[in-house]
């Protein structure tokens, strides 16, 4: 018979520090004259203001080879609509040339609306396939953790206007609780969580699917009532009419959302497919993330695994045949908001504490110090030749924090930063090698619901 060993006593274990231990360190600290320089600077400025590598700062040249924006910035304002706002502001390029517009945003309220009610009724529905488990199995923890979230990834915008179109922002303006949702969310997160108990317990009373199905459109219907006091009525159809850059008038009529979709957009989404970045995992093969999702029925999130050049060369590819790219980042580290830059030697955090930062792309993600957290744009690329090989060398990039930072909202980001805290874009498939086609063809590897790669874009 094997016996499991007993984990020894807490007093056997514990190993709490002594004053000998802070007497030395303070010792050596004193001892230190740049450690007393930093002290002396950082206690009085911002640590950004200190590490600031400014040979990088007055040496990025704000130019690029090939720039598509002729347009301004968005603004997502308090929200974490980041991955709608990148989205749109991908599909308004064509909306504009068809309407010969300067400027031109569509709805993202509309989409936005959609999406909440969308999500509650995965959440929900989630809850129910997973009620016969424990309320502290872990999967279940996960789910009741977070159900409810203003983030996003690409599959799940492709799954909403599919199903719900598009409007202009005129005929669906942003509310007060568009721009700044905690409020809104926490409320609805409440009513969620409520409605999970009440599920769990019908279902452990053995209530019919029927049943269970009655219950959840009870609590989606307060979940509807409640989006609507806070961001208004979605249009089932509206007037659309307008006056292009060269002063013609063009009157389309009654038209539904999804109709406005169809007409007014000039990429099909269907041909486009999320290429990440992950070196913990293979690459050339497929994965998803369980739980990850928002319309019920609609695509599965899937993503292709590629190197790092591959996703590069894509999205050159694509900014010089003249389209802009989705994309997803870590926006935080060795990111300047007001010079609008983002380069991965910004600042030299590693002089100032005397120490080294060694985490790699892969063990950051494995240590959970890095992941996704915002969508933006590629509106244009710094192109040089090499040896006669093309590469990148810099990008630019779309924000949607408003004309305030950076270059009237617009950012620049090193390639070195690319390496290190890119993570994925949405690519027309058509610049893919055909071995790459056929790894989209696979079946996805599934990836647990608290894998980093799960992480929605909500910066």
């Amino acid at each position: 018979m094997t016996m499991t060993p007993s984990r020894p006593a807490a007093a056997e274990t514990s190993r709490p520090l002594t004053g000998d231990q802070f007497a030395a360190w303070q010792r050596r600290f004193d001892e230190s004259p740049s450690a007393q320089l930093m002290q002396n600077a950082v206690c009085r400025q911002p640590i950004d203001e200190v590490a600031l590598d400014r040979r990088v700062a007055t040496s990025t040249d704000f130019t690029f080879s090939h720039v598509l924006d002729d347009w301004t910035v968005t603004s997502q304002k308090q929200s974490g609509r980041c991955w709608l706002f990148a989205g749109l502001n991908l599909l308004r390029v064509g909306a504009m040339n068809k309407m010969n517009l300067q400027e031109f945003e569509f709805s993202q309220n509309h989409i936005f609306f959609w999406d909440k009610v969308e999500r509650a009724n995965y959440f929900l529905q989630r809850i129910i396939e997973t009620a016969d488990r424990d309320i502290d199995d872990r999967h279940v923890a996960f789910l009741l953790d977070r159900p409810y979230d203003d983030g996003g990834q690409w599959n799940m915008f492709v799954n909403l206007v599919k199903k719900h179109g598009l409007v202009p922002q005129a005929v669906m303006p942003d509310s007060h609780s568009s721009g700044c949702t905690p409020r809104m969310n926490g409320n609805i997160r409440h009513k969620l969580r409520e409605g999970a108990v009440r599920l769990r317990a019908a279902a452990a009373a053995g209530a019919s699917t029927e049943n269970l199905e009655a219950e959840k459109h009870a609590i989606l219907e307060t979940v509807y009532r409640i989006l609507s006091i806070h961001l208004g009525t979605p249009p089932a159809e509206f007037d659309w009419q307008w006056n292009d850059k060269d002063r013609k008038f063009h009157r389309d009529g009654k038209v539904t959302p999804q109709d406005f979709a169809k007409r007014y957009t000039d990429i099909d989404l269907d041909h486009y497919v999320c290429l990440v970045n992950d070196p913990r995992n293979p690459y050339n093969q497929t994965y998803t993330v369980e739980y990850l999702g928002n319309v019920e029925g609609g695509d599965r999130v899937v993503y292709l695994n590629v190197e790092t050049d591959v996703l590069k060369q894509v999205a050159m590819n694509t900014i010089t045949d003249g389209e802009p790219v989705w994309m997803g980042c870590d926006v935080g580290p060795m990111m300047e908001r007001k010079l609008g830059l983002w380069d991965a030697r910004l600042y030299d955090y590693e002089g100032v504490y005397e120490t080294q930062y060694t985490l790699d792309k892969a063990d950051r993600l494995r240590a959970h110090q890095s992941l996704m957290t915002h969508a933006m744009l590629f509106t244009g690329v710094d192109v040089v030749s090499e040896a006669g090989v093309e590469r990148p060398r810099r990008w630019r990039v779309e924000n949607s924090w408003g004309d305030e930072i950076g270059r009237k909202g617009f950012f620049l980001m090193n390639d070195n930063w690319f390496d290190q805290y890119m993570f994925e874009i949405a690519a027309n498939r058509k610049y893919l090698s055909q071995d790459l086609i056929a790894a989209l063809d696979t079946e996805p590897t599934v990836l647990p619901p608290w894998d980093p790669m799960g992480s929605l874009a909500r910066s």
